[in-house]
């Protein structure tokens, strides 16, 4: 199954288990993608001339075997069943 940006996906495992986000970058060759608001990771920053230094919270990479596409309405699979109990 390939997952793509813009995908729902479902955590699996880890630290933010259970929690669903938007794939917002996707690396094939390492099998890993980024999802927003998951796997927040603290970054400090070196002061330039350009940019101000510190402290800040960004995604990090998940491994794709640890999520699992969900789709974006539910209202399809009850219309589905409903059909199929009658």
């Amino acid at each position: 199954m390939n997952l793509k940006k813009g995908y729902l996906v479902k955590v699996l495992t880890g630290k933010d288990k259970n929690k669903s986000g938007e794939i917002i970058e996707v690396i094939n060759r390492l099998n890993k993608a980024k999802v927003k608001g998951i796997n927040i990771v603290k970054k400090h920053l070196k002061t330039t001339k350009e940019k101000k230094g510190g402290i800040i919270s960004k995604e990090n990479f998940i491994h794709l075997s640890n999520l699992k596409r969900v789709e974006n309405n539910e209202d399809k699979t009850k219309i589905k069943k409903e059909i199929n109990k009658k």
